[in-house]
């Protein structure tokens, strides 16, 4: 069963959101507060695909409990929904570890897609889902394990959060390759994803503060200006 953690402070907007996720074959768990939400993930910190997190929250807010979420599990699914449209609340979100946002008011068609998409891809580190043959991709110092989705950089093991793990996946695929930002987003977004380009660069940008050894002057994941981000070989 897909199963998705629902956290919003309003009734309404829970009932809304848990009744279009079951229409469509999730199974929901609903929480009020944040405090309320850890308390129910760490009681089952592997029972859950997805979190559906309102920012706007009393006590610990969206953001507080993203970062609580994260800082206990790299695959599990984060979804921002917020009522605000400033860029800097999605960038926030973004950088401390959520894998998307929804800007409120949305159509439950928005909402659904956005969460099958997300679960497509969280749904890829499971137990038994299908690696490529080679479990190891290797480039230079860095080693990318598809069996237990994880990358190391001289031996030492770096934590990324799955939407992270594909990116790198698609660089070590396409080495010194010049990529544009909308072939990113559609690779791992998929083609349905309704959000904006920017997400590919906040995601970059982590990634960059994970393995490069000066973020402000990256020499693995540089910048093609005018096109998008390459994986740089000749920096290993």
């Amino acid at each position: 069963m897909k199963r998705i953690l629902i956290v919003e402070d309003e009734v309404a907007i829970r009932e809304f959101e848990a009744i279009n996720l079951k229409r469509v074959g999730y199974e929901t768990v609903e929480a009020g507060s944040g405090e309320e939400a850890l308390e129910i993930y760490d009681n089952d910190p592997e029972g859950f695909d997805i979190a559906l997190l309102d920012v706007m929250m009393p006590g610990m807010d969206g953001f507080a409990l993203c970062k609580e979420l994260r800082s206990r599990s790299d695959s599990i699914g984060i979804i921002m929904l917020t009522a605000k449209s400033q860029e800097m609340d999605k960038i926030s979100g973004l950088m401390i570890g959520a894998d998307d946002y929804v800007t409120k008011p949305f159509s439950p068609t928005e909402l659904l897609a956005r969460v099958d998409s997300l679960y497509r891809r969280v749904s890829k580190s499971k137990p038994g889902a299908v690696t490529k043959p080679s479990t190891q991709l290797e480039s230079g110092r860095f080693v990318l394990d598809l069996r237990s989705r994880t990358l190391s950089k001289d031996g030492k093991n770096i934590e990324l959060t799955q939407i992270e793990f594909q990116i790198m996946e698609y660089f070590f695929a396409n080495p010194d390759e010049p990529i544009s930002r909308s072939v990113i987003l559609h690779k791992i977004w998929g083609d349905a994803y309704f959000g904006e380009e920017k997400i590919v660069d906040v995601n970059i940008r982590r990634l960059r503060m994970k393995i490069e050894e000066d973020a402000s002057d990256p020499k693995f994941i540089v910048t093609v200006w005018g096109m998008g981000y390459k994986w740089d070989t000749t920096a290993n």
